[in-house]
């Protein structure tokens, strides 16, 4: 996939009017609609102030949750719009219903330097089909279309490649600093480049971890996903989580890792323990000496030692998923310990591959000290896949 994109910053937007498709779609409490992250709102920001300033009229798209084509006050974009006005500093008129006659009377009034907010397109079942017929409805309200949802990039929907057809199509600033710092890490990275994946199963990052084998020089696997692998290579893991249909697939990926001259590190030991709860007692056990009866729920400190020491002989460094259970502040230690190592490292490119990963940097207070951290989760792992983002894929190339 080519991620050499044209942007807002290549075309002129003055006087013309843009659908600007946003990820909204925040953490937010469904009684009050307080938010709880307005990262993803916060970082397109540059976007909508850019279009903005330069004389634009702007028509925010975005999706909240997953209505599946049902209107649901709960999942409206009323918080969302009541955020993005006081981060704005400007009114944000919302629409009440999507491409209806309020849609169509509301985008018609506005004027340069006006923005308004559509409300969650998948009231509509034909956002989530990619429907033609609404797709040209959609752009039927603007004169350009700019993708800045990367979050929603690996979506083929109505108003992330639909509307690409017929309506010319750029990337966003965020889009573009996702593409500039995610695409480069894998096509060019500074060396060594160390992937770190964790999180539950092995199912979830095959094609990731395929994909690394080609790119990486060192790869660190740590998280439930690990104890898979540990049983490939004939350890214990006790009652720890075991995807036993990936066995096969855990040994497959060391031995083309040893073939391909790929360093493959897996915990040393680990700490476990009885029962899934924040306050169970933590005990420190090895592979080779696993009790039955007890879980693993994160690295222990012989693996930290080694996986710091990788992180800090790193040029590149990219992260998709946590060490442990790292919401039990009894086992975050591990996802912690990754999270400084990263942050420590002033001279090389860190990147976190949203998710869960994303959250415990947040957690950790060190959000700052990271090279980018990505706002898509699902999108950045099939990004580190390897694999086309139709949200990205439809938009006019350099």
């Amino acid at each position: 996939m080519n991620y050499d994109k044209k942007t807002i910053r290549d075309i002129d937007v003055s006087g013309k009017k843009i659908l600007l498709r946003c990820d909204f779609n925040v953490p937010h409490d469904k009684a009050t609609g307080v938010i709880h992250d307005d990262t993803r709102i916060v970082s397109t920001l540059p976007t909508i102030r850019y279009l903005l300033e330069h004389n634009a009229a702007v028509i925010l798209l975005s999706h909240m949750g997953r209505p599946h084509g049902q209107w649901k006050k709960e999942l409206s974009l009323f918080s969302a719009r009541d955020h993005l006005e006081k981060l704005l500093g400007i009114p944000v008129p919302m629409t009440q219903d999507v491409l209806g006659p309020d849609t169509k009377a509301k985008c018609a009034a506005l004027q340069p330097g006006q923005a308004v907010l559509v409300e969650n397109l998948r009231f509509r079942i034909e956002e989530e089909k990619n429907d033609p017929d609404f797709s040209r409805e959609l752009a039927s309200l603007a004169d350009l279309f700019v993708f800045d949802a990367f979050g929603a990039a690996h979506r083929a929907h109505a108003s992330t490649e639909g509307v690409s057809h017929y309506l010319p199509s750029v990337a966003g600033l965020l889009v573009e600093k996702e593409l500039n710092f995610m695409g480069k890490a894998l096509e060019n990275p500074k060396r060594p480049l160390v992937a770190i994946l964790g999180g539950s199963k092995v199912s979830d990052k095959i094609g990731v971890i395929n994909n690394l084998l080609q790119k990486a020089d060192t790869i660190i696997i740590g998280g439930g996903m690990s104890y898979t692998f540990q049983v490939a290579r004939g350890k214990q893991i006790g009652a720890s989580l075991l995807d036993e249909e990936h066995v096969g697939y855990a040994k497959e990926m060391m031995e083309k890792a040893q073939q391909l001259g790929v360093k493959l590190l897996l915990p040393q030991d680990n700490i476990a323990t009885k029962e899934f709860t924040a306050d169970s007692q933590p005990v420190l056990v090895s592979p080779d000496h696993f009790p039955e009866d007890l879980m693993g729920m994160d690295i222990g400190p012989k693996t930290i030692e080694e996986f710091t020491a990788a992180i800090q002989g790193a040029g590149t460094v990219i992260w998709n998923g946590p060490m442990g259970v790292f919401e039990f502040p009894a086992f975050a230690k591990g996802t912690n310990a990754v999270a400084a190592a990263m942050a420590q490292q002033a001279d090389a490119i860190t990147i976190v591959g949203g998710g869960d990963s994303a959250s415990a940097v947040e957690k950790s207070g060190q959000a700052a000290k990271f090279t980018h951290i990505s706002t898509g989760g699902g999108a950045s792992l099939e990004f580190l896949e390897g694999l086309v983002l139709p949200g990205i894929a439809c938009l006019a190339d350099k």
